[in-house]
């Protein structure tokens, strides 16, 4: 998978010392994104179980421990990932999944 955008990873982990917990997570899930090939949200639940599935190719992921979650938007015929949020579980409370 083709993932836009890392500039919006780093953001959050540069924001705040206090989620520095969250870069080696992070990256383990975009290393891991990085090399999958999902053509259908039920791949996605298959490699990450946790993995919510949301409508219209949203899908949140919990990481470190859920801790913090990552909102992207899966363009599955072009194996393309936009992460559109990444930040705490309170943080993630306040926002809409499905439309941000």
């Amino acid at each position: 998978m083709r993932i836009i955008a890392l500039s919006t990873l780093r953001q959050f982990w540069e924001s705040s010392p206090a989620y520095t917990d969250s870069i080696q997570p992070g990256m383990a899930w975009y290393r891991e994104t990085l090399k999958a090939d999902w053509s259908k949200p039920s791949e996605v639940k298959a490699q990450f179980s946790s993995a919510s599935i949301l409508r219209d190719g949203r899908v949140v992921f919990n990481i470190a421990g859920n801790k913090y979650r990552i909102v992207v938007w899966i363009n599955y015929a072009y194996h393309i990932v936009y992460v559109r949020f990444i930040g705490t579980h309170r943080e993630y409370d306040e926002i809409d999944a499905q439309t941000i």
